[in-house]
C-alpha cells in the first residue's frame, strides 16, 4: 500500500481531491493506496522529520498562509527526502520553481479527471517498479526505506547486525541474520558468507583464496571452508547461472 498525502488548507479543495483520489481507486481495482489529510505544511513536515510518516506522494497546494509550498518542498528535499511531488495550484507563476524542488507534475486548479488520472497512472507504476528494489528495515529504532543496491554487506557481532552502504554510512539493527537474510532473499545479489556476512555481489571486486575485496576497498575474510564456495557462487552469479 502506498501512501499519499493531501497537503492543503482549502477544506473545499481537500474534499475535491479526496473525491477523484476515491474514484481512481473505483476505476482502478489494483490500485492501492491510502490517503492522509494535512491542513498546513509545517504538520506534515513535521511528521516526516519525525520518521512518524513516509509519505510515497505529496499533493500539495502552492498557496498555503503558513508556508509556500515551494518553500515546503525546498525542506522537505532538504531532509532527504525523495517522495514524488505534485503541485495543485490556481496560478502558473512558480512553475518554474517547482523543477528545482523535483516536482513530478504542477497541476493547476480546478483537478479534472482527465488530468489526474494520468498521472497517478504513471506515479503508481513508478513507484511500484521502484519499490520492488527497496526493503523498509528498522535502523537504530527508527523503520526506514534502504534502496538495496546501496547495501554493500551486512555484519553481525553478537545479537546486532550492522549495515554498511554505499556512501559509506553504517547503521544498526537490532535483528537476527537469518531473519535479515529472509529479508533479502528475493535479491539474488546476496550471499551468506559464513556466519557473520552477508555480500551484495554487485559490490564486490575481487575474489582471492583467502579474502574478498569490496568496491569500497573493504576486505572480508571468510572462513577457510567458505572460500572455495564464495568463488564458484560469486562465478555462478555474474555468468547467470
Amino acid at each position: 500500500m502506498y501512501q499519499i498525502a493531501i497537503c492543503d488548507d482549502e477544506k473545499e479543495q481537500v474534499h475535491i481531491t479526496e473525491q477523484m483520489l476515491a474514484q481512481y481507486l473505483e476505476s482502478h481495482p489494483k490500485a492501492d493506496f491510502r490517503v492522509d489529510r494535512f491542513d498546513n505544511a509545517d504538520a506534515l513536515l513535521n511528521l516526516i522529520a519525525d520518521e512518524a510518516y513516509l509519505p510515497d506522494l505529496i499533493l500539495m497546494d502552492i498557496y498555503m498562509p503558513d508556508k509556500l509550498g515551494i518553500e515546503a518542498a525546498k525542506e522537505l528535499r532538504q531532509m532527504g527526502n525523495h517522495c514524488r511531488l505534485v503541485f495543485l495550484t490556481t496560478s502558473r507563476e512558480h512553475a518554474l520553481d517547482a523543477f528545482e524542488v523535483e516536482a513530478s507534475q504542477y497541476l493547476v486548479k480546478p483537478l479534472v479527471e482527465e488530468k489526474l488520472f494520468p498521472l497517478l497512472d504513471r506515479l503508481l507504476t513508478e513507484m511500484q517498479e521502484e519499490r520492488k528494489r527497496y526493503v523498509l528495515l528498522r535502523i537504530d529504532s527508527a523503520v526506514q526505506r534502504v534502496a538495496v543496491d546501496d547495501i554493500i554487506y551486512c555484519e553481525a557481532q553478537g545479537k546486532l547486525q550492522y549495515l554498511h552502504l554505499a556512501d559509506g554510512s553504517q547503521c544498526m539493527m537490532r535483528v537476527t541474520m537469518a531473519k535479515l537474510v529472509e529479508m533479502l532473499e528475493p535479491y539474488s545479489e546476496f550471499m551468506r558468507v559464513g556466519v557473520a556476512y552477508l555480500v551484495n555481489m554487485e559490490h564486490i571486486e575481487s575474489v582471492g583464496k583467502q579474502e574478498i575485496r569490496m568496491d569500497t576497498g573493504k576486505k572480508i575474510y571468510p572462513p577457510r571452508n567458505a572460500c572455495q564456495m564464495v568463488r564458484e557462487r560469486y562465478f555462478a552469479y555474474y555468468c547467470g547461472e
